[in-house]
């Protein structure tokens, strides 16, 4: 009987079984989203604000693209950069502590010019488009406070100044929230596992974990509305060890909130070992020029960043994609380039990709299960809290694909469909049909296509 099956199934006169169809199951969930951001540190908001010529009006156009729900993005993180009194052009943000009090536990001359290199101008514009989640992040401790007396270069923080440090960031926070922005997100460490030649400072996992054991209480007894990241590890893999040693401690876990990792090593390649919140908290792709393209093999296209997306939220589980940089000058990878000087902007296709996605996936949203035949496209699905379900189409391939998929929780008689490619930025397009739980897309060669059900 065996034999007879095999030989039955291995048939060529027998017709091959149609390959199952696509099915997104909107009725379950996987993981809940934050949303989506970006940050604007190391003066960079003093630029949108006008610091090189951008005047009132190209800067409210600007602000519409990264904020608006209906005009722009809709981006939802805004990444604040905690002081670090930098020399270069570009790379400086004012500290709040600029001196060395005269030892650890000497009273700290705090000063603040409620400007914050722009930054509590963007918050509170951010603020009034919305904008609920404030992730604050230092790059570097002060100078003072760590073992190579060095804002740059790297360094340790010295093990003395632990609970100064921890005031410090505290203090930060309370700043804010004079100014009428409550941080929500709150983090200690850039890249540390990475010496730059910027604002930089190392720890180990060990060193992360014991910090978190001093700033932890610290920020529970300030009465801030406060929660904490850690690691912002500069490649996503390298985050799993410190991931690892905040859950194999009671202290350090119950200090954290929220695992941040960036993937500059590498795209993401497995979740995080924890079932906190996790989010990929910078990352842009490298390159040398200022790149406009949608589809130009460089690495640093719109679709690159598409692409990057989906791996992220699918094979990474994140909740949150935090892109690095919103707007800057030159070679910049960010999403628009500014003048240098002069009242004008450009935007990337780069922009378009995390817009497609920002726009339409809002906070608290659910990802929810997909099953995929066709390894050409890349597909994620979402349900809002309003009840809209959004479906992100990548298609890889060269050619147009049409793709009929079961919808499990219900159906909608006009679905929205928008395409991002070479000549379209989120565009409407007639390329969607529904007939009862069927739905059926053409999909356009290397383009994304957003469907929009309500």
């Amino acid at each position: 009987m065996l034999a007879l099956t095999s030989q039955a199934a291995a048939d060529p006169a027998r017709p091959a079984a149609a390959p199952a169809r696509p099915v997104i199951d909107f009725r379950s969930e996987l993981q809940p989203i934050d949303g989506f951001g970006f940050s604007m540190a190391f003066q960079r908001a003093d630029l949108l604000h006008g610091a090189r010529g951008l005047g009132p009006a190209k800067r409210r156009e600007v602000l519409d693209l990264l904020f608006s729900k209906d005009k722009g993005a809709g981006l939802s993180i805004l990444r604040l950069g905690i002081g670090s009194s930098t020399d270069t052009v570009y790379d400086h943000m004012p500290t709040i502590l600029p001196a060395d009090p005269g030892g650890p536990d000497a009273t700290p001359a705090y000063v603040w010019d409620g400007w914050d290199g722009g930054q509590v101008w963007l918050a509170k514009e951010a603020k009034k488009y919305g904008v609920e989640r404030f992730f604050a992040d230092a790059w570097s401790a002060p100078a003072f406070m760590k073992t190579n007396n060095n804002e740059n270069d790297g360094g340790e923080l010295l093990p003395a100044w632990r609970q100064a440090y921890a005031n410090y960031l505290v203090q930060y926070a309370k700043f804010y929230q004079r100014e009428g922005i409550g941080i929500t997100d709150l983090g200690f460490t850039n890249e540390p596992d990475w010496t730059a030649t910027y604002a930089s400072m190392r720890f180990t996992p060990q060193q992360a974990v014991d910090f978190l054991k001093v700033l932890g209480p610290t920020v529970r007894a300030s009465g801030l509305k406060t929660e904490l990241v850690c690691c912002d590890a500069a490649g996503w893999d390298r985050q799993i060890a410190f991931t690892e040693a905040i859950e194999a401690d009671p202290e350090a876990d119950k200090a954290v909130r929220t695992i941040t990792g960036h993937r500059y090593s590498g795209p993401t390649t497995v979740p995080q070992p924890t079932d906190k919140r996790v989010w990929m908290s910078e990352w842009s792709p490298d390159g040398t020029t200022w790149n406009e393209k949608w589809d130009d093999g460089s690495g640093y296209d719109g679709l690159t960043v598409a692409a990057d997306i989906q791996n992220t939220l699918t094979v990474g589980n994140a909740n949150a994609y935090v892109y690095w940089v919103g707007a800057s000058l030159g070679t910049t990878r960010g999403l628009v380039r500014l003048a240098n000087p002069g009242d004008d902007y450009r935007v990337s296709k780069r922009y378009w990709a995390l817009a497609a996605f920002s726009r339409f996936i809002r906070p608290d949203a659910v990802r929810v299960p997909v099953t995929n035949t066709d390894p050409a496209l890349q597909i994620t699905a979402f349900r809002n809290t309003d009840g809209s379900r959004v479906i992100e189409i990548l298609n890889t391939a060269t050619t147009e694909r049409s793709t009929t998929f079961s919808l499990r929780g219900g159906h909608d008689r006009h679905p929205e469909g928008y395409v991002t490619d070479e000549t379209r930025s989120i565009a409407p397009a007639d390329i969607v049909s529904t007939h009862g739980t069927s739905l059926t897309a053409k999909l356009a060669p290397r383009a994304l296509t957003t469907i929009v059900l309500d």
